[in-house]
């Protein structure tokens, strides 16, 4: 064996086994003193972050971001949203022009920074819009920690997405991403996407958070009230601790991405306990308009209790329902959500989606702006589940998740369709995006459910929970768990519907009756080859299913919920038609058709199924 060839060798096996090195995550300590001058909305911040590197990598630079820099005139989100027109995100548009563009001065987003050190000493740092780059005075030695201090004071920006002053529902302040955040560094390096308007990642962190603010506000939070007695709203037996007309609210929290609060001063606070948790809080404006919170307490109380059965129980010991934000988006141990709400089943639905963030976004914390499609597609998958346990339509379904198959069906039509794979602020088009990481992402667990079978599904659920709670996994990870429990190979799937935007189209081309039997030939007319479920319905009402594998799978699917199958010879991916015969004459037939249960996204139901006459 030639010298060359044995280094070359040495080097592929040596990066493989790097690709294949032992999980990390770093992990820091926050503690926050904030002073907010409530009428000129600004408020004055001192901070302690005590950061440890768990990596293998010596760090020389680290990051944070600065994510209310974005809100300004000329900020790369407004340039953005500009550019976009009326593709983009309308909540950033008004008549395809950005809301950014005309941010008054005075309302415009800051975070500026006094200065940073490291263990005392004084950093050099470069502002780039809403990334931070530090250079440290001394490198940070794997599994070694550090401690930085800074002082900030910053500018609460006009409420426009998710942050801010004044929203249209009349809160005060949005507290969202607020403070100077360290990114999160991984096997892929920092992750210091710049804030265009999507989703957040960092590392877990705990937090001790000062507050001071008017004594007549009342603050919601993610985390865990330390003096409930000596601030309004909490308990009413308070002795309101003020000193010059200001009190202190003091927060603590431990293991969470990130620390969000918003203050109001017609905030009512309500709680009350899950049996097995957690204890729940809802902060909202008590008015005619927000009627419908009094009704939440039962459908949140079974919501946890499903959802801890399902997906793995809830960890922390509090969770915040906080009316706030543009619409709703998630932080640890809450969600800032719009509060006015013409019925319980539409409050619901928000309060289910963004609680389900509980699991995708915080427990099993996927990097979203680089994989929204793991975060907002898992949990509309979590939240339909549920969704569908709180309000049984009044018509059986044929899934719980039929309605998503048929819009994804519809979306389709229209030709704008872009992969799921694409980075969450890179997508072109706002419905586009939509589509890719809300719908494809939950479609992409409805189709593993169709594949394996629901049994294989749930526990695939469950065993991913259990590996990586409270870690940050990537769709590698879930991938290898799934077909782990299915026993098949499903990295096929996984490319077709996630990387590309090629569709499912099956279709029954030819029906042969003969005296003893009926011979069904079926055809792909798409791109992406899948496991065909065929079943017919006799004329006295009998549905006998049949399981055409595919062969990219190598292992077959054993058992369903939706009901009992017979396996046929498997159908090779490369091969355009498969005919199937049946033991029944056209008399003794009624319907013929594919995927009785519609979970299969096939664009064109049309010709799956025959009605016999």
């Amino acid at each position: 064996m030639k010298r060359s060839f044995v280094i070359l060798f040495a080097f592929i096996i040596s990066q493989f086994q790097a690709q294949q090195g032992p999980y990390y995550q770093q992990s820091a300590k926050y503690k926050m003193d904030i002073d907010v001058n409530a009428e000129k909305f600004t408020y004055e911040g001192k901070q302690t972050l005590d950061y440890k590197n768990n990596s293998p990598d010596e760090l020389n630079v680290v990051y944070f971001h600065l994510y209310w820099n974005a809100f300004k005139p000329n900020s790369m989100m407004d340039q953005r949203v500009a550019g976009q027109g009326k593709n983009g995100d309308s909540r950033l548009q008004k008549d395809g022009i950005s809301r950014l563009a005309s941010i008054p001065k005075d309302q415009e987003g800051a975070q500026n920074i006094h200065w940073i050190k490291q263990n005392g000493k004084t950093l050099k740092f470069e502002i780039q819009e809403t990334v931070m780059k530090v250079y440290l005075a001394e490198s940070i030695k794997p599994n070694s920690s550090t401690t930085f201090t800074l002082e900030w004071d910053a500018v609460i920006p006009q409420q426009i997405r998710r942050s801010g002053r004044n929203n249209r529902e009349g809160v005060d302040m949005t507290m969202t991403q607020w403070y100077p955040k360290i990114a999160e560094y991984d096997y892929d390096g920092w992750a210091t996407f710049d804030y265009i308007g999507r989703e957040f990642h960092a590392p877990f962190a705990d937090f001790e958070v000062n507050i001071k603010i008017n004594k007549d506000y009342i603050i919601g939070a993610g985390g865990i009230l330390e003096n409930p007695t000596e601030v309004k709203g909490y308990d009413p037996n308070a002795k309101i601790k003020a000193d010059k007309n200001k009190v202190t609210w003091k927060w603590t929290a431990k293991n969470i991405l990130d620390f969000a609060w918003a203050a109001d001063k017609d905030y009512i606070v309500k709680s009350f306990d899950v049996p097995q948790g957690p204890k729940v809080f809802l902060v909202y404006q008590n008015n005619d308009k927000t009627k419908v919170w009094e009704e939440a307490q039962s459908y949140l109380t079974k919501y946890y209790q499903l959802m801890n059965a399902r997906f793995g129980k809830y960890v922390y010991p509090t969770y915040a329902f906080i009316q706030g934000g543009d619409g709703g988006m998630e932080y640890g141990m809450c969600t800032m959500i719009l509060g006015e709400a013409q019925d319980i089943e539409g409050l619901m639905g928000l309060m289910a989606h963004e609680g389900a963030h509980s699991w995708y976004q915080q427990m099993l914390a996927t990097n979203e702006p680089m994989r929204p499609w793991m975060d907002e597609g898992f949990t509309s998958y979590a939240e339909g589940y549920v969704m569908n346990q709180l309000f049984p339509p009044a018509q059986e379904l044929p899934n719980s998740f039929v309605n998503s198959v048929n819009a994804y069906r519809n979306f389709i039509k229209r030709g704008i369709e872009e992969p799921a794979v694409w980075l969450g602020d890179h997508h072109d088009n706002g419905t586009s995006y939509t589509y890719a990481s809300y719908v494809k992402g939950e479609l992409y667990l409805v189709q593993l459910g169709y594949i394996m079978g629901e049994q294989n599904l749930t526990e695939t659920l469950k065993q991913y929970y259990d590996q990586w709670v409270l870690k940050h996994p990537s769709d590698r990870d879930f991938l290898h768990i799934a077909q782990k429990v299915s026993g098949m190979d499903l990295k096929w799937f996984h490319h077709y519907w996630i990387n590309t935007t090629k569709t499912i189209d099956y279709a029954i081309k030819e029906v042969k009756y003969d005296a003893k039997s009926t011979t069904i030939t079926l055809v792909n007319n798409g791109q992406v080859p899948m496991p065909v479920d065929f079943s017919i319905i006799t004329s006295d009402k009998k549905m006998i299913t049949y399981q055409i594998p595919m062969n990219m799978t190598h292992t077959w699917k054993e058992k369903d919920e939706y009901g009992e199958f017979k396996t046929m010879p498997y159908w090779p991916w490369t091969q355009k038609e498969y005919s199937i015969t049946v033991p029944y004459t056209k008399s003794q037939l009624s319907v013929l058709g594919i995927d009785f249960s519609e979970r299969m996204a096939d664009v064109n139901m049309k010709d799956n199924f025959v009605e016999v006459k």
